[in-house]
């Protein structure tokens, strides 16, 4: 499996998990060595900024725009070639991880990894947002949670929150980068997403994995890809003879008319599918689970893949 899971044990509140909690389970090869040192500490600004380490440089982009010029801002995952399942942290991630005065994970077993590093190393001060948390996820739902127009919303608030509680100084400073990050920042994003659903809506279309699962009800699109098979691909379990059958003959037969796939997560089996949507003149859409490039801004990211997607689907359809 490309996805460990991933168990914290703690108290959380509105998806924040303080650091000093504990936490069974988390000790990573290596990294214990890196940090053994360490022990319990406080972090505290830069030069009068916050500390932000987001675990996926989506969620790490969001928290840039809203932070501005009172955040420093590292994320952990920036490479668009990496699959983030299989990511495995280097001791340098250990050390930037903490530093964080905010930490942001993924969470719902997307990134099992950075909460285990934050536990290495207890600060007091550390605030952590975990999206999982904040959704009300449990272990088994889909963690891509950044393609869910309203979890985005979700969480930009969460951070202008958590923000504002670490520098109340510049609450009203975050609170017009996040009104500004809503209104103008994704302007082009909800544009791009109401005009697929306006023209578009009913279309059939089939994906590779559930990272496009979350956004397609947004779109208006009909997502007829078995969930499991979406699911199985996702976590990198094994798929059933039934779901391959039916999404080879989805394809086959010209019941979906666009192959929406993760360019990150190009197994065997999903070279096939993709060669068989080609042999089929089916237009593919393509979308990747971090920013690419990895210099794009998190609406950038998503309104060029909304752009790619809306020209496949005028492809398909003529409309």
């Amino acid at each position: 499996m490309r996805r460990a899971a991933a168990t914290l044990a703690g108290v959380t509140r509105a998806g924040v998990t303080l650091a000093g909690v504990t936490r069974a389970g988390v000790t990573l090869a290596g990294v214990a060595l890196v940090l053994s040192g360490c022990g319990a500490g406080s972090v505290g600004t830069i030069g009068g900024r916050v500390r932000i380490v987001a675990a996926e440089n989506f969620w790490g982009s969001i928290a840039r725009q809203i932070g501005g010029a009172h955040a420093d801002v590292q994320s952990i995952i920036v490479n668009p070639a990496q699959d983030p399942h299989s990511y495995e942290p280097t001791t340098g991630d250990a050390r930037t991880m903490a530093t964080a005065q905010l930490a942001i994970v993924n969470g719902v077993g997307y990134d099992p990894w950075a909460p285990k590093l934050l536990a290495a190393n207890p600060v007091s001060g550390r605030v952590t947002l975990t999206v999982g948390h904040l959704l009300h996820l449990v272990e088994g739902d889909n963690p891509h949670r950044w393609y869910d127009p309203t979890d985005v919303i979700a969480v930009t608030a969460a951070i202008t929150h958590d923000l504002q509680r670490l520098d109340p100084a510049a609450a009203a400073y975050f609170a017009q980068r996040r009104q500004r990050f809503e209104t103008q920042g994704l302007a082009t994003y909800h544009r791009l997403i109401a005009q697929i659903r306006a023209r578009y809506a009913g279309v059939s279309v089939g994906a590779s994995e559930s990272i496009f699962a979350l956004q397609s009800p947004a779109l208006g699109l009909d997502l007829i890809t078995p969930p499991s098979f979406m699911k199985a691909i996702s976590e990198g379990t094994e798929v059933t003879a039934q779901d391959t059958i039916t999404t080879e003959r989805q394809l086959t037969s010209h019941a979906i008319k666009v192959w929406v796939y993760n360019s990150q997560n190009v197994t065997p089996e999903i070279q096939r599918l993709n060669a068989l949507a080609r042999a089929a003149h089916i237009p593919i859409a393509t979308v990747t689970e971090t920013l690419s490039p990895a210099s794009d801004s998190f609406e950038q990211w998503q309104a060029a893949q909304l752009q790619g997607l809306a020209a496949a689907l005028h492809e398909a359809t003529g409309r």
